[in-house]
């Protein structure tokens, strides 16, 4: 949609300030010069949202550099007018009349784009940073009362027809949709008690994150609409999730929602992902399809995210160094609903409890008896609700005690799903060796450790004994009946 008549002088002036044509959205039109990007509004109406007044545009800009100025300090910087002069002559921030406002803001290189950065991948690091920067946002916001959800799902429903969609595929999934929401009223009730709901991003995709400083950086939250916006804090995830997947696959979908879940621990968020997801693909079905792009595809995969893979709990034990971790993660994008099962790592959950980052070593005195039930409780109940919410779980701890077994056990039997148990044996030298080559990782372990635990008896072990000296995720997928392709 090109830039309304009535603002081709201003944008003629922010073409000559910056020397560039502009990068046009829907509803936006941005100028990127060596020192400044300036946005402007344009001026339509789109039925979500009016952007036909001057006044509304100006307090809209305000409203969007509000919201964002706190998780992207620097980037976004002021709103100025576009005056009209004595002369006649349109000014930036001149004396006269403000016929226009724009959005100063500092350039980006399009590569710093993380939608741009997507046909490459990312690396771990990377995809954990995404979750990093999501929670530290969603941490900093304060909770607000839920607002309700039926008309989100409708509206969707609405806007999904009006793009063109198949009628008959949109109103099936509209009516699964709001039977999904009715069995989910309970968990969303609740979540919202405990605080969940909070004004969030509201977008938040991959083009709505950059690079800014070096850092994942938030960016273009939804500022036109405080209702689409004050949503569950797993909603806004939702987004990034569903596009991780469709973009880079669901192993780094799943690394995000892992990495979230360790920082927040709010593992009951996965309950409602079903919904979330398959909403978010619809949002993005008619958003492609206006555009005269593909929608069905994602229409595909927010139906398929209404039928999702059913519940089960994989543990994963082994002295430190047997690669608990590692097969954890590859194991769990096969497991169970999108996208892939939540990994609950006893390290991971220490930390947390501890007030720290996952990669931030703790003393040795934290580590007492005491600590360590409280982790093994924590895991233990984290698991038993992700379960009977309807996800996959897959435990990773040593598990060295045969009351640690059987309590991870006895999570699935009170969820009533399967439970595989995987214990994991190399040579103590292979064992050595890799806690030596460790960095950046939230084990604190080291070959004293490693000694002391291998010098326990673990008692009768009833679970499948894997070799890992090697690469145990062959035997694993065997023994789990996963063939890699389809969620088992």
């Amino acid at each position: 949609m090109s830039l309304p008549a009535a603002q081709a002088e201003a944008g003629a002036l922010l073409a000559r300030l910056t020397g560039a044509a502009a990068v046009e959205t829907h509803i936006s039109a941005v100028y990127v010069g060596p020192e400044d990007a300036w946005k402007l509004k344009k001026a339509v109406a789109l039925g979500f949202l009016d952007f036909t007044r001057v006044a509304d545009r100006e307090r809209l800009l305000r409203r969007e550099l509000a919201l964002n100025a706190p998780f992207a300090p620097g980037l976004y910087r002021e709103v100025m007018p576009v005056t009209r002069e004595a002369d006649g002559a349109l000014r930036l921030g001149g004396a006269g009349e403000a016929v226009e406002w724009v959005l100063r803001m500092a350039p980006l290189p399009p590569g710093d784009f993380l939608d741009v950065r997507a046909p490459a991948g990312f690396e771990a690091a990377r995809l954990d940073a995404m979750a990093d920067a999501v929670f530290a946002m969603h941490a900093a916001l304060p909770p607000r009362p839920a607002p309700g959800f039926r008309a989100v799902i409708e509206g969707n429903g609405r806007a999904a027809l009006g793009a063109g969609l198949p009628e008959g595929r949109v109103r099936a999934w509209v009516e699964a949709a709001l039977g999904w929401l009715g069995r989910l009223g309970p968990l969303l009730a609740a979540r919202a008690g405990e605080g969940r709901v909070r004004r969030c991003h509201g977008d938040l995709h991959l083009g709505n994150l950059c690079l800014w400083q070096g850092r994942v950086t938030p960016f273009d939250a939804l500022e036109f609409d405080e209702a689409l916006a004050t949503i569950d804090t797993g909603y806004d995830l939702a987004f990034l999730l569903m596009d991780c997947e469709h973009r880079l696959g669901r192993s780094a979908a799943n690394r995000v929602l892992n990495r979230y879940v360790a920082r927040s621990g709010d593992a009951g968020l996965v309950g409602a992902l079903p919904l979330w997801l398959s909403l978010r693909a619809v949002i993005r079905a008619h958003a492609e399809a206006k555009r005269g792009g593909d929608g069905l595809a994602y229409l595909d995969r927010a139906e398929a995210l209404l039928h999702p893979a059913p519940p089960r709990l994989v543990a994963i034990g082994g002295l430190q160094g047997t690669g608990k971790t590692r097969l954890a993660r590859a194991l769990a994008p096969m497991l169970g609903p999108a996208p892939g099962a939540l990994v609950l790592r006893s390290d991971e959950i220490r930390k947390r409890l501890a007030g720290v980052p996952p990669e931030r070593r703790l003393p040795p005195s934290v580590y007492t008896p005491e600590a360590g039930a409280a982790v093994f409780a924590e895991l233990a109940a984290l698991a038993k609700a992700a379960l009977r919410a309807g996800h996959a779980v897959v435990a990773d701890a040593v598990f060295l005690r045969p009351e640690e077994r059987a309590a991870i056990e006895a999570a699935a039997r009170a969820a009533a799903v399967r439970f595989d148990g995987i214990w994991l044996t190399a040579p103590h030298a292979v064992l050595e060796a890799r806690i030596a080559a460790r960095t950046g990782d939230a084990s604190d372990a080291d070959a004293a450790v490693l000694a002391a635990a291998a010098a326990r008896d673990a008692g009768p072990m009833a679970w499948g004994v894997l070799d890992a000296a090697g690469d145990p995720l062959p035997a694993a997928c065997e023994a789990l009946g996963c063939n890699g392709a389809d969620p088992c």
